[in-house]
């Protein structure tokens, strides 16, 4: 691939995402313009800046890597990660947007009414976002390295300063126009080259795809056991995820949020269509890159050995440019969402400048961590973060909008049984302590199988067990759930 074309392509999506952001801030004017875009964005908008933040490196590079190693069976994350808004939809989308919040831990107190509750909420809320936003920084190393050959780190530290400034320049309203526009080019970039590598496939006769070897026996076992922690964490983790639930916020009552997440079921649904045929595409004429370790690569380098010369450098550069916005628009969200909950738990104000401070801390960390902890395949790591949000935030929130008995000493524990546990799993997974094969690498690296029962059986049975610690703010936080706008009082716009 040509590096001048590549790089001409990264430095055309950084640029529009900066001039994008810009755009946001000329039009970002007060502090809830920075927190959630003054709850004014509509379905069709926040849609698609939803699915633009959501479709992270695990969507763009790493589904079809899994596929080219592992085979079909690796098509549950993609059903998983789609399947989670539908949850999303029935369970949370609009008694969320009704309750009138900012971020996860502004529900948690306005729910339980417990200072303990929201500080132990931050802690998790920053925590999962960091662990996700490290695959993210990883990613892009390796995209660029692959790309031009610059050094592995210089990806890591490129998105993590342009997301900063987009991020600290003009905060959810800024970002919202950035991450609507990197979906539609996260879509053109893999759907145009789609076309023409499955072009160039028929061309040669039509080569049949065989995975009856695997590259990898990581997976082989207990693969229904991991199967089943996969499709827990993915279908339970996407409505705790910080920086999804934030984008809810934003929508002007429920019934938008209802709607919007609708319309994002079809348009991540579409773009999930696209990943496995690079993966099949990659056994066929890449399978050196599942033998060497390398196989998040394929996508950025089947045009080349499919298509070759001026064409395969062009649509090369296309992806590209999608797989960096995709490490844009996710580390974009990630941070607003981060940011958001230090500025309002750990520093002293919540201004506007100490929410462009906080963009700085909620980045750093994350950096910080993509430089020194060794790179784990990115649909894994951030499967690792689903099962964390859905064995602590899942809980929560599906506890706390339906079940009127919840206490917040039933919350703290769920929080710290399921939450706490699924993440010190995930912790002792990525630092290499335990290696497969064997039941006990089985269960730390997908925890979610048991987490999430475990968080949710904490939850209900402490709560059982303190009748006398309900809130007295309960039902009228419950009616503010369900019932629509315009039938309650003191709407929470």
């Amino acid at each position: 691939m040509s590096r001048t074309y590549a790089v001409t392509a990264v430095a055309v999506v950084v640029a529009a995402t900066v001039l994008v952001g810009g755009f946001g801030l000329r039009i970002s004017r007060t502090t809830s313009d920075f927190y959630v875009a003054s709850r004014t964005v509509r379905p069709r908008l926040n849609a698609a800046a939803i699915s633009g933040e959501y479709l992270s490196a695990a969507s763009f590079l790493g589904i079809a890597g899994l596929v080219l190693v592992h085979g079909p069976d690796m098509l549950w994350y993609p059903v998983g990660y789609t399947a989670g808004y539908l949850v999303l939809l029935v369970f949370v989308a609009a008694p969320l947007r009704r309750s009138g919040a900012y971020t996860l831990p502004d529900f948690a107190e306005g729910r339980l009414e417990s200072r303990q509750v929201r500080r132990l909420v931050s802690v998790l809320v920053v925590a999962a976002g960091w662990l996700y936003l490290v695959p993210q920084l990883q990613g892009a190393g390796l995209t660029l390295k692959i790309l031009t050959g610059a050094p592995g780190r210089l990806g890591d530290v490129l998105v993590a300063a342009v997301v900063v400034i987009a991020v600290a320049a003009g905060g959810m309203r800024s970002i919202t126009f950035v991450q609507a526009f990197q979906y539609w080019l996260k879509l053109t970039a893999l759907l145009v080259p789609a076309i023409f590598l499955v072009v160039a496939w028929q061309g040669d006769g039509r080569p049949r795809v065989s995975f009856d070897d695997q590259f990898s026996v990581f997976r082989a076992d207990h693969p229904l056991y991991a199967t089943y922690g996969l499709i827990l964490a993915t279908f339970l983790g996407t409505m705790g995820l910080p920086h999804v639930v934030v984008r809810f916020y934003t929508s002007p009552n429920g019934r938008d949020a209802r709607r919007t997440t609708v319309a994002v079921l079809a348009l991540i649904g579409v773009f999930y269509l696209l990943p496995p045929v690079y993966g099949a595409l990659g056994r066929l004429y890449a399978p050196d890159l599942g033998r060497g370790g390398d196989a998040d690569a394929a996508v950025l380098l089947l045009p080349e050995r499919l298509i070759g010369g001026f064409g395969g450098d062009l649509l090369g550069a296309l992806i590209a440019g999608g797989a960096f916005a995709a490490f844009l628009s996710t580390a974009s969200g990630l941070t607003m969402a981060v940011a958001g909950v230090i500025t309002q738990d750990v520093l002293p104000s919540r201004g506007v400048r100490h929410f462009r401070l906080a963009t700085v801390l909620a980045m750093s960390v994350p950096l910080a961590g993509s430089l020194l902890v060794s790179r784990v395949p990115v649909a894994d790591s951030v499967a690792m973060a689903f099962a964390v949000s859905a064995s602590s935030f899942c809980p929560l929130l599906v506890l706390g909008i339906w079940w009127r008995r919840l206490t917040p000493p039933g919350a703290i524990a769920g929080l710290l049984l399921g939450g706490g546990s699924a993440f010190l799993a995930v912790a002792i997974t990525v630092s290499g302590v335990v290696s497969p094969p064997g039941w006990t690498h089985a269960l730390l690296a997908w925890p979610a199988v048991w987490s999430v029962p475990v968080g949710f059986l904490a939850m209900i049975l402490v709560s059982l067990a303190t009748p006398r610690r309900i809130p007295p703010g309960t039902n009228a936080a419950m009616t503010r759930f369900h019932l629509p706008e315009s039938l309650t009082s003191g709407r929470h716009r």
